[in-house]
């Protein structure tokens, strides 16, 4: 478990942890090459990628939990990655727990919305009574197996019910025993300065490009009070803004290069993938 120790300790620290969105094993590939100290499995983007559906309830725990397992071994950073709500009641939650830390996760994400659930930076989300999502916070606290394996308990409150309300939630959860709070979607610099006076254990900013929180610098964020920066969107914005033009310059001329946008190496690609170990092996086994 060096991963989550390493984890835990980065965000007693009292700086900003960057935490880039991986979304898929070539994110997490390409992310291996940087030296980051955490890195954030999106649930939008594994929607995304793995099923080609929106961000709504729709992937399931099975969906989720091996996709947690792969990234987790590929990413080389400890991984806190979206499990929804948690895939259904108590009983469910603490299945996804123990499935989550067994699939290498360094923590684990879990929200109060009603199910099915939304994208962060959506309308329309709804919240469960705060009681219920506190017995999913004491549940899934009590249901792993090394307390370095973190909690990370989100509202979505602020949006339909007020910022007050999203304080009260997460002081809740905090009680229920989560290791670090998420209140989603705040609108402006002052309430992100209330939040981060507001609790004494690291805090999560959610960092979407057009979404509802002010993108700020890392210097403002830790000034702010927060411990630990999401970034779950840049990753597949740039990749789809990269694709599309591929694509288009494909689909009109016959020729990639005329997307004016930069391809990777392929030697170097086949190289992250892994290509080496296979022709190392080849020329000693090779008969």
């Amino acid at each position: 478990m060096r991963e989550t120790r390493s984890l835990r300790t980065l965000l007693r620290r009292g700086h900003l942890v960057v935490a880039p969105g991986v979304y898929d094993l070539i994110s997490a590939r390409m992310l291996a090459q940087h030296d980051v100290e955490c890195a954030y499995m999106t649930g939008f983007g594994v929607v995304a990628s793995h099923l080609g559906l929106p961000d709504a309830g729709l992937a399931t725990y099975t969906d989720m939990v091996e996709r947690a397992r792969l990234i987790a071994g590929a990413v080389g950073a400890p991984l806190i990655a979206d499990a929804d709500t948690g895939y259904g009641g108590l009983l469910n939650v603490r299945h996804t727990v123990r499935g989550y830390e067994a699939a290498g996760a360094a923590g684990m994400q879990i929200e109060d919305q009603e199910f099915p659930k939304k994208c962060g930076h959506t309308p329309g989300r709804r919240v469960v009574p705060v009681e219920d999502m506190v017995r999913k916070v004491e549940v899934a606290s009590d249901s792993r197996s090394s307390a370095d394996f973190l909690i990370v308990a989100r509202t979505d409150a602020r949006t339909a019910l007020g910022l007050d309300e999203a304080l009260r939630r997460a002081e809740a959860y905090a009680k229920a025993g989560a290791d670090v709070l998420f209140i989603e979607a705040p609108e402006s610099e002052d309430e992100l300065a209330t939040i981060g006076r507001s609790f004494d254990l690291p805090l999560i900013v959610n960092v979407v490009e057009g979404g509802s929180t002010p993108v700020l610098t890392r210097e403002r964020y830790a000034e702010l009070g927060f411990q630990l920066a999401i970034f779950p969107a840049a990753g597949f914005l740039a990749t789809a803004a990269a694709l599309d033009a591929v694509y288009g310059a494909l689909a009109r001329t016959g020729v990639a290069a005329e997307a004016n946008v930069p391809l990777h190496d392929f030697r170097a690609f086949c190289s992250i993938l892994g290509f080496d170990d296979v022709h190392d092996f080849e020329r000693r086994w090779a008969s």
